[in-house]
């Protein structure tokens, strides 16, 4: 396998383990994986998978309450927050492609 085969790989592992309980993370998550996986680094990975971890509920709440973040005591914390920013933002700017296949 080449790297290429084994980066095509992880990914569709994450968006398998972004299948969730709660339908409105899955979606939340499913679109951050398709759009933005090629351009997270090894570390932001690390740290998407850590956050895969958590219950659907703890999840979203951390993805829709800005104040639930807490603040950031070291660096596994700034980058647990820096990754829940990046989804959040990916959320509220959706290419112009899955906007208009959301209101079909």
């Amino acid at each position: 396998m080449n790297a290429e085969n084994l980066r095509d790989a992880e990914q569709r592992r994450f968006a398998w383990r972004c299948r969730r309980g709660l339908l409105e993370l899955d979606i939340v998550l499913q679109d951050f994986v398709q759009h933005h996986y090629d351009a997270l680094t090894l570390e932001e990975l690390q740290v998407f998978d850590a956050l895969l971890a958590l219950p659907d509920n703890d999840f979203w709440m951390l993805i829709n309450n800005t104040s639930a973040m807490g603040k950031a005591l070291g660096a596994q914390e700034t980058a647990r927050n820096a990754m829940i920013y990046k989804i959040k933002t990916a959320r509220l700017n959706k290419p112009e492609s899955s906007k208009l296949q959301e209101a079909e």
